[in-house]
């Protein structure tokens, strides 16, 4: 029997080694519970503490453009630590993408734009693989040093071409052109009945609104590759082998699978997509590049996978989660972040009740103590202080971690070297 054969994915799409994953995980009805149940959540929310900006079609456009770079880094790290690799450097490739993608852009086009980005990520993931994969670096020392390398290198890239153009430095580029942009019809007459403020009929015409028009294709783009990426690693013999390489690769080996080779198509990928995620910031969100406009959303896309259990739709919802509460803090973040303290301390109360119910008496007890202080300092004040607005998306950031811990597995040789035959 062939290793071809021996690793055909089942019905299923998964190895017998996923079984408890699927077990474990949230299937679809449920997950339309829980965005129905969320919605319904936001909309008392903005009705009880009157922040109307908290299902507006701006702050649903603006939480989706903030969640986009984050996805898309994030889902840069599911492809490579699903093969094993752990990839700190999605920062450095992301940097990699938004300078490229704005010399594309600014010479040929935004199309080019966008292939140049993904050309300059994937150079970042290849150059990662290269020391990990073939020279055994630490994951985590290749991915730091690949990160400081690219701030140096688009500098260096900058003074040899923006410096020189007009609107040019040596830490921004011109103004680039964007990709386009669409809406579908009729979507946008759904403004007068969002500023009619009725009980979640006006939430979800304002969060449609907000989704369905003034999109830009590089978000389309973004979107259609969760699911991509989940049939490709779940529903297709090459994700079996790349996941396999991340779950057993000596018993990968054994089947004839070339690890090394998929390893290197994981992080490569990985490296593009991380790409493309910094050409959104440097093409969509702003039109020009500049220096440091990553801002840490590398490490904050890694946090979302975590957050998914590294599977693409739980990384979709925890990018849309730190998108939003971003998008809120750039908006009328003091009135916002305030009503979210209620919401919160109501969603943690459910949370640490159920926690208690199950008999996990610490986490419930953590979650219910957290909940009544929310709830405290929400009627205590009347707004946050600007300090704790802007510290806002890095607490979620911990806070959601800290409850997925409980829940959390990685695949099983990820990080772990890997040397053939050994």
């Amino acid at each position: 029997m062939t290793a071809d054969t021996l690793l055909t994915p089942s019905p299923g799409g998964a190895t017998g080694s996923d079984t408890p994953i699927r077990k474990r995980g949230i299937g679809l009805p449920t997950m339309l519970l829980l965005v129905a149940g969320g919605l319904v959540a936001l909309a008392a929310a903005r009705v009880i503490t009157g922040a109307d900006d908290l299902t507006s079609s701006g702050a649903t456009r603006a939480a989706l453009q903030a969640a986009v770079p984050i996805g898309l880094a994030g889902l840069g790290g599911l492809w490579s630590e699903r093969a094993g690799v752990v990839n700190i450097g999605l920062e450095g490739m992301m940097i990699f993408g938004t300078w490229f993608g704005a010399f594309g852009a600014y010479n040929w086009g935004a199309w080019a734009g966008l292939l140049a980005a993904l050309i300059g990520g994937a150079l970042g993931g290849l150059l990662h693989a290269l020391a990990t994969v073939t020279f055994g670096v630490d994951h985590i020392v290749s991915g730091v040093a690949i990160t400081i390398l690219a701030s140096g290198v688009a500098r260096y890239l900058s003074s040899l071409t923006f410096a020189n153009e007009e609107g040019g430095g040596l830490n921004q580029s011109p103004s680039v052109p964007q990709p386009p942009r669409v809406s579908v019809p009729g979507v946008d007459s759904l403004g007068g009945l969002e500023r009619k403020q009725w009980f979640l009929v006006s939430d979800l015409a304002g969060i449609v609104r907000g989704t369905l028009t003034n999109v830009s294709v590089l978000t389309i783009i973004a979107i259609l590759l969760v699911p991509l990426t989940w049939w490709v690693l779940w529903r297709t013999s090459f994700g079996l082998r790349l996941r396999s390489v991340g779950e057993a690769p000596h018993a990968s080996e054994s089947l004839g699978v070339n690890v090394y080779l998929y390893k290197y198509y994981g992080v490569v990928i990985s490296g593009a997509i991380a790409g493309l995620g910094g050409a959104f910031l440097s093409m969509v969100a702003s039109s020009i590049y500049r220096e440091g406009q990553t801002g840490g959303r590398g490490y904050i896309g890694l946090a979302a996978m975590i957050f998914g259990n590294w599977r693409p739709g739980g990384l979709a919802a925890g990018s849309m989660l730190f998108g939003y509460t971003d998008a809120l803090q750039l908006r009328r973040g003091a009135e916002s972040i305030h009503a979210l303290l209620l919401l919160i301390g109501a969603l943690l109360l459910v949370v640490g009740g159920w926690q208690l119910y199950r008999r996990k008496f610490v986490v419930g007890g953590v979650a219910v103590v957290i909940a009544v202080l929310s709830v405290v300092a929400y009627f205590a004040t009347d707004r946050v202080p600007v300090p704790f607005v802007q510290f806002a998306p890095h607490l979620t950031t911990l806070v959601v971690l800290a409850l997925a811990a409980q829940r959390l597995r990685p695949p099983a040789a990820d990080g772990i070297p890997y040397r053939r035959g050994s």
